[in-house]
């Protein structure tokens, strides 16, 4: 059974390796071979994942461990899949910033009270 995602938009890597089930170098390796997975990086130059790229580490993590794909094998498979071979998607950017304004808005009204 593949593990439930939780409703958010944007996951640090400490927590995508909890929720893939592998440790956060594996998924930065991974991140290296698929180009399907660039994550945003946050002004702190953290790694900020969509549930897009957790769905993929999940069919990637699939393919690898259970089916015993090689990964030239992944590769062709995710991309026969999505179809997509790289690049971060403008409008993937632009909603990156806007939840960063809105958090940014929330954390200064509870600074203010």
């Amino acid at each position: 059974m593949p593990p439930v995602i939780p409703d958010k938009v944007y996951f640090k890597i400490g927590e995508t390796a909890e929720i893939v089930e592998v440790e956060p170098y594996v998924l930065r390796y991974w991140e290296s071979e698929f180009p399907q997975i660039k994550p945003v990086r946050a002004a702190s130059k953290q790694r900020m994942y969509r549930r897009q790229d957790l769905e993929t580490f999940i069919e990637i993590k699939r393919l690898l461990y259970e089916e015993k794909f090689t990964i030239a094998g992944a590769k062709k498979r995710i991309t026969s899949r999505t179809g997509k071979k790289s690049a971060i998607d403008p409008e993937d950017q632009r909603e990156f910033f806007h939840y960063i304004k809105n958090t940014l808005t929330e954390i200064k009204k509870i600074l203010k009270d």
